[in-house]
């Protein structure tokens, strides 16, 4: 997880993508769209969630992305962090200064640059913009991509397996913000308890902060108190939907011996965790990645389109990890209920 609250700035640089230059002629490429001649190098600006880099969930989803895009399409990025409980304005600042370096595409991470983000983009018509997770999956401009995910989808199928090991018959849930996107999660999660288990006891779902207070998504110190509260409760499967803070509940929970569920990326294998990996019982998979990779990957080909992209179940955009083995045995179970879900027999709830 990223230390420190000030703004970070880490300029990576790639190769440029010169894919025309022969070994005889050295013939410099050019702006034009491709052909043996090459492409103009991506500059590529991403302005991070709460936490940044290294918080081994959410952002880190991201960062994979960027990463991929670096590594297959050669590009340039330049990656800054956001402030907890920061104005809009500083937002706003963030995406237009890299706009005005040059950077294109420009990427904010998180539901909270929606706004500032629209903004930003009719000053810049020439620039193409992404926001993932996306304010109730809406954006506009002809030049502005948004990416929203299916969370409830997933978060049903890690309540199923909840609900199916748990030895207690109680199960728990924290979330970071007490935001809609949030409650999304915890939505599918009871829902997917209750479908597999009838008689399975979900304990209310404990939101770390109320906005403006976006701290439930970094401060590991709240996820282990509350986790500490769920496990009194008797709790022996927790579902942490809290970014960063979630380290704190995977570590209490691990520690306990009971089983811990991450969210986001595939936290079995984040080594913040690594002392009680072997408790971590699956994760709500959230492919940022993906949406990431997909949006630079179409201002690279010129195939960019304005609009909303929904990642789910049927597209693979959320899903549940198999890491470590500990779901082998229910993991048929899980697929019917997938297969359910993509075929519309079962319909997700989206609030509890």
């Amino acid at each position: 997880m990223r230390r420190g609250l000030k703004i970070s700035l880490v300029t990576v640089t790639g190769a440029a993508l010169t894919l025309g230059a022969s070994a005889c002629g050295g013939k410099k490429a050019d702006s034009g769209d491709g052909g043996d001649e090459g492409k103009k190098t991506l500059k590529i600006g991403l302005a991070f969630d709460i936490g940044g880099r290294g918080d081994q969930s959410f952002n880190d989803s991201a960062a994979a992305g960027l990463d991929r895009a670096k590594k297959d399409l050669k590009v340039q990025t330049e990656e800054i962090s956001a402030k907890p409980d920061e104005p809009d304005a500083d937002k706003e600042s963030r995406l237009r200064l890299m706009a005005n370096k040059g950077y294109n595409p420009v990427i904010g991470v998180g539901f909270a640059y929606t706004a500032s983000l629209i903004k930003v983009a009719k000053d810049f018509p020439n620039t193409k913009f992404l926001v993932v997770d996306a304010d109730q999956c809406k954006v506009e401009g002809p030049n502005v991509s948004g990416a929203c995910f299916s969370e409830e989808q997933g978060s049903y199928l890690v309540g199923a397996a909840a609900a199916l090991k748990s030895k207690t018959g109680t199960i728990g849930f924290i979330g970071g913000v007490n935001i809609p996107l949030i409650h999304k999660f915890f939505a599918g999660y009871q829902a997917g308890a209750k479908a597999a288990k009838p008689g399975i006891k979900v304990l209310p779902a404990k939101y770390l902060t109320e906005p403006p207070n976006f701290n439930g998504f970094k401060d590991t110190g709240l996820g282990i108190e509350a986790a500490k509260g769920k496990l009194d409760q008797d709790a022996d499967v927790i579902f942490h939907a809290a970014g960063g803070a979630g380290i704190g509940v995977i570590k209490t929970v691990g520690q306990a011996g009971k089983w811990a569920i991450g969210v986001d990326s595939d936290q079995y294998n984040q080594p913040a965790v690594a002392g009680v990996k072997e408790q971590i019982l699956t994760s709500m998979v959230k492919h940022v990645d993906l949406a990431v990779y997909d949006f630079v990957e179409s201002v690279a080909k010129g195939t960019f389109k304005a609009g909303t992209t929904k990642y789910n179940l049927q597209n693979d955009g959320v899903g549940y990890a198999t890491s470590g083995g500990k779901i082998d045995d229910i993991k048929a179970r899980l697929d019917e209920l997938k297969a359910k879900i993509i075929s519309g027999e079962i319909k997700v709830p989206t609030d509890a």
